[in-house]
């Protein structure tokens, strides 16, 4: 049982002969009475901001909790972007190198082509400069042959020259209509 600041006031002991005064009993219940009092409204006060405290620190725990598991699924998020970005990143320069293969081949594939088309060309080169030269080399003989060509008329052939020709006046009667 406990005794309250209202039972120390209250309180009275029995008188008996030759015994304590009682103005200072008095006087000094009071005064612890009044301590104690004081005492219990700190006591309860304290109790209370206890009880607040707790429930702060509550509140506080179930925070760092989910602090924790956010902290925990942010790491975890992280490492999962980071491991996605590496794979994309490595998907990404596959992609590129293929893309580059590709074209490099394409361009050596030209270059060879190219390549082919100047031989093809040399060569068509080669063979019109020989055909240009024979056939330069044909004409100059014909040339060299002209030259070279006598100038006298043969004989059978002059006879024949002249029994081609006929006297002009001829000609225009058989153009006219007139002729025989």
């Amino acid at each position: 049982m406990r005794i309250t600041p209202l039972d120390i006031h209250s309180h009275r002991f029995a008188r008996r002969f030759s015994g304590f005064d009682p103005g200072e009993v008095e006087s000094f219940l009071r005064m612890v009475a009044d301590d104690y009092e004081s005492l219990l409204r700190e006591n309860e006060s304290l109790q209370e901001r206890i009880r607040g405290l707790d429930t702060r620190v509550e509140e506080l725990a179930a925070n760092e909790s989910l602090l924790k598991e956010t902290l925990v699924s942010a790491q975890a998020l992280s490492a999962e972007m980071r491991g996605t970005a590496a794979k994309e990143s490595e998907v990404l320069i596959s992609e590129a190198e293929v893309r580059a293969e590709r074209v490099l081949d394409a361009a050596h594939r030209r270059a060879a082509r190219l390549a082919e088309e100047i031989r093809e060309m040399r060569g068509l080169r080669t063979r019109l400069a020989a055909a240009l030269r024979a056939a330069i080399e044909t004409h100059l003989s014909l040339i060299d042959g002209l030259e070279e060509a006598p100038e006298e008329v043969d004989p059978v052939l002059e006879g024949k020259i002249a029994y081609l020709e006929r006297p002009v006046a001829a000609d225009r009667q058989t153009e006219s209509g007139g002729g025989s």
